[in-house]
């Protein structure tokens, strides 16, 4: 077997089937498996994989075991040649694999590769390609350094910028929300760190790798929505876990120190307090929507809201800032899906999917945001 795609997911149903359907499309060329790990989900996660996606594995764990062992578990089971650990707030495109593992292969140093992602808006998440945090790097991005000398050594290697967006090339540290690699290198490096519960897992694996003598690559010729937000909230508990993380993989690596554990805890403190007030005043008010659908089911729940329009890039020129751009993937790919949204980033409107076969449509509006589902017959 070639690939195999572990998902490991906690209470997000809705968006656990929208990754699920992606995936699924993504391995129709592709000798391949899904392997989804429920981390005992409160919600009917279990039972809607059982239902819908009869040939996916899960495995229902009985505990949270975090995102380390829940990830462990799943690499265990895997029978692929190379695996993907993929965040169930995640959706690629048709081609998404085949091009990952066609790079992969060109590749006689391979570590992890990682792709382009982008959150519900279309928008690049620098966070996708990423250098080591030494307490320097760590503290250029606290302070924002890297924002004001995005083009020196010095300053800008905590979001690996070196490399543009549209680049591909080889990086340090790679997300976990997307990391294709062997499984026999996973294995040989010890998989995650199940003594770090989340937030550092994905930076010292990429490390590890590293350290084995393995070399780490951002590849940009494909696109993947990340919901980013809605894997984790930022709350206190959120701050409390994303300190302890990163005091985790600087004393395990690093050695630790008091001064940096200092800045750290006061940068974290800043950092998601700018996040969390960012969340509230980027909340949309949608007034209409526009459906882009050729399926005359779905018209009558959109008639007193939207005009009815096929795919044109153009159109959206037209529109007002408060319409959101609903998009069918029982009419269209989540690649072109993918290429629509981002090609329509910053012009002022959101987007949600209308997954295959479903009667809802999900998304977000941006990175901090949670995430929205609204169900298609209860529109206002």
């Amino acid at each position: 077997m070639q690939l195999s795609v572990i998902i490991l997911n906690y209470n997000v149903r809705y968006f656990l089937e929208q990754c699920v359907l992606s995936v699924q499309k993504a391995l129709q060329n592709i000798d391949g498996e899904i392997i989804v790990v429920d981390n005992f989900s409160q919600d009917d996660s279990c039972q809607m994989i059982k239902q819908r996606f009869p040939g996916v594995k899960l495995i229902e764990n009985k505990v949270n075991f975090g995102f380390p062992k829940g990830n462990n578990i799943g690499v265990a089971e895997a029978k692929g040649e190379y695996i993907c650990i993929l965040n169930p707030d995640t959706v690629v495109a048709e081609d998404t694999f085949e091009k990952v593992l066609q790079f992969a292969q060109t590749k006689t140093d391979l570590g992890i590769v990682g792709c382009k992602l982008i959150d519900g808006t279309g928008n690049f998440l620098p966070e996708c390609k990423r250098g080591v945090p030494t307490p320097w790097v760590a503290l250029t991005k606290i302070f924002g350094l890297y924002k004001f000398f995005p083009k020196s050594p010095l300053f800008n290697k905590y979001y690996a910028q070196h490399l543009e967006d549209d680049e591909s090339g080889e990086v340090d540290i790679l997300v976990g929300a997307f990391m294709v690699m062997k499984k026999d290198l996973y294995l040989q490096v010890g998989g995650f760190d199940e003594n770090c519960f989340m937030y550092s897992d994905d930076i010292d694996l990429s490390y590890l790798v590293q350290k084995a003598g393995f070399k780490n690559y951002y590849f940009h010729e494909t696109s993947v929505i990340h919901y980013k937000g809605e894997s984790t909230v930022r709350d206190e508990k959120y701050v409390k876990r994303f300190s302890e993380a990163m005091q985790f993989f600087y004393k395990k690596h690093f050695g630790g120190s008091w001064f940096f554990n200092l800045f750290m805890k006061i940068g974290i403190f800043f950092f998601v307090l700018f996040k969390k007030n960012q969340q509230k005043e980027n909340k949309a008010d949608v007034s209409s929507y526009l459906l882009i659908s050729e399926e005359d089911s779905f018209k009558e729940c959109f008639d007193k809201h939207a005009r009815v329009q096929k795919m044109n890039n153009n159109y959206l020129y037209e529109m007002s800032a408060s319409i959101e751009v609903v998009l069918d993937n029982n009419s269209y790919s989540f690649k072109d899906i993918i290429a629509f949204i981002e090609n329509s980033r910053n012009k002022g409107y959101t987007f949600k999917i209308i997954p295959q076969s479903t009667n809802y449509m999900i998304g977000s509006n941006n990175a901090n945001d949670i995430g929205e589902v609204i169900n298609l017959t209860k529109i206002d």
